[in-house]
């Protein structure tokens, strides 16, 4: 994890990132979620950024990939598909069957993105929860206005798994920070285990978590479970979590012809990987397959923007 949890990607990150380009099944190792509760209400005033810039990109080089919501009420996004774009303003995780339809292009079409909210709109203190559930608004302001999207959402009966505490009770290790010792914009590691509401890697690496609570956990495991995840816990507070990797549960796209099997290739094709049922067991949890009323995003269209 970056010291600046929303300042650049890492490379694993970029390569999930690249790989949503090309219409990948499975993440790759490296994810880094910050996922907010939805405390803002849809009925509240239009959000939108004062200043906004979108240019195609077609260099399919995604070595500067890059995702920030920062402090100051600034948005950049570099070399992410527009598919992945609209699960964050949303949101949804990367791949998610929670959002469907549209036009083929935005799956496979990269934009840069830039955009700034005027001052008033993040007021000092601001904490980051807020911050960054504002600022989501305001990017699905900018895909509206920007690309003509059209979105509606829709409430589905569908299965999920949801994460139940187990018999024995929850093997959580509480965090060393609670909710308002969190650090928002960190400047070093000594600001390391303040890091709320994120965590890395997943599937082979397994989860690297300093102060996540269960709506964060159920979130971020959405991005690598068959199914939306949720969470029936009951438990609150923040957790420091750190898991090993799991067997994927979602099918890994083949590799090229000719080209040698990496390091966690290895590690997920071993049989003796647990699985993530396993590893919430571990925790004191489970993941218990359920139906449940799922909300859907459904695009109804979208337009290709001029470039400004």
């Amino acid at each position: 994890m970056a010291a600046r949890t929303t300042q650049s990607l890492r490379f694993n990150k970029k390569r999930l990132l690249a790989a949503a380009a090309l219409g990948a099944t499975a993440l790759p190792g490296f994810v880094g979620m910050l996922n907010a509760p939805r405390m803002l209400a849809q009925t509240q005033p239009r959000l939108a950024f004062e200043v906004a810039s979108v240019k195609e990109n077609r260099s399919g080089d995604f070595r500067n990939t890059a995702l920030q919501f920062l402090p100051s009420g600034r948005f950049v996004e570099r070399g992410i598909p527009l598919m992945t774009v609209i699960a964050i303003a949303y949101d949804l995780p990367y791949y998610s069957d929670r959002l469907t339809s549209g036009p083929a292009w935005i799956r496979t079409s990269v934009y840069d993105i830039e955009a700034t909210a005027e001052p008033s709109a993040i007021p000092a203190g601001t904490t980051a929860a807020v911050r960054r559930e504002k600022m989501r608004m305001m990017l699905q302001t900018l895909l509206a206005d920007r690309f003509k999207m059209v979105i509606r959402r829709e409430t589905r009966e569908g299965p999920v798994y949801a994460i139940t505490v187990a018999k024995g009770g929850p093997k959580l290790q509480n965090a060393s920070v609670e909710e308002g010792g969190c650090v928002d914009d960190p400047t070093g590691p000594q600001d390391y285990p303040k890091i709320c509401h994120a965590f890395c890697c997943g599937q082979g690496q397994g989860i690297h978590a300093q102060a996540v609570d269960m709506s964060d956990l159920a979130a971020g495991i959405s991005s690598f479970a068959d199914r939306p995840v949720i969470d029936k816990t009951g438990i609150k507070g923040l957790f420091n979590i750190q898991t090993e990797g799991w067997a994927p549960m979602r099918p890994r796209p083949p590799r090229p012809p000719g080209q040698e099997p990496t390091a966690e290739d290895r590690s997920l094709e071993d049989p003796s990987t647990p699985t993530l049922f396993q590893i919430f067991g571990k925790l004191g949890l489970t993941l218990e397959s359920q139906k449940a009323p799922v909300e859907i995003f459904v695009i109804d269209s979208a337009e290709k923007p001029s470039e400004n």
